[in-house]
């Protein structure tokens, strides 16, 4: 496996684009952007783990978002608008770099921008890949995220964890119907919020490599 490279791209009045690369071992032309959730970055273990299971056939570029850029601990402050340009960005930074098709994804609070801006955006991306969709705050099933859905026409793949406190399996299910485009529910059995652990790593990111390689990658 090539070695992972930094790559820090800025532009005047852009968002600068940090982050890891991973070029694919067996290149294929297609490339996925990566980011994370709200309490991390780039170099969440879950991230480095699945970028390194998901190169073997596609070029990840992971990243941080323009809130951790900003401030390397602590949740985003009214930052979102930023952040989604800061993906739209990492986007055509990928586009350079690689001549197929551009996918976009995140964990938790990076899977939500990845999908705001492809409500706004249908052609950013040619799919989606949510890792821990945070469908509402723990303990608020009132409070859903899910106002953009309707607008959301870009095929997604959801991974979810059972134990998930963002969700209930029922409350996805019935979230993703609101979604016209075509989705997927990938349940991960045992697995809460930030699905993966020590124990479940190589199992984890295969199943997540081989739902993408097989349904999301699929034309």
């Amino acid at each position: 496996m090539r070695e992972p490279e930094l790559i820090l791209d800025e532009v005047a009045g852009e968002p600068t684009v940090r982050g890891i690369l991973h070029r694919a071992a067996h290149e294929k032309g297609n490339g996925i952007v990566l980011t994370h959730s709200a309490g991390s970055n780039c170099n969440s273990p879950l991230l480095i783990a699945l970028a390194e299971t998901l190169a073997t056939e596609i070029t990840v570029l992971r990243c941080d978002l323009p809130f951790r850029q900003a401030r390397p601990h602590g949740p985003p402050l009214g930052n979102q608008e930023t952040d989604q340009a800061g993906l739209r960005r990492a986007v055509e930074v990928l586009r350079k770099i690689v001549s197929g098709r551009v996918f976009l994804g995140g964990h938790s609070y990076g899977g939500r921008m990845a999908t705001l801006l492809a409500a706004q955006q249908p052609n950013v991306a040619a799919g989606l890949l949510l890792l821990s969709y945070p469908l509402h705050p723990p303990g608020k099933p009132q409070q859903l995220r899910t106002a953009h859905f309707p607008r959301l026409q870009t095929k997604s793949l959801f991974v979810h964890g059972v134990r998930d406190g963002f969700a209930s399996t029922e409350e996805m299910q019935s979230a993703l119907k609101l979604i016209a485009a075509e989705t997927k529910l990938f349940t991960i059995e045992g697995a809460g919020h930030e699905l993966m652990t020590k124990k479940n790593r190589a199992q984890l990111t295969g199943e997540v490599s081989e739902q993408f390689q097989n349904w999301l990658l699929a034309e």
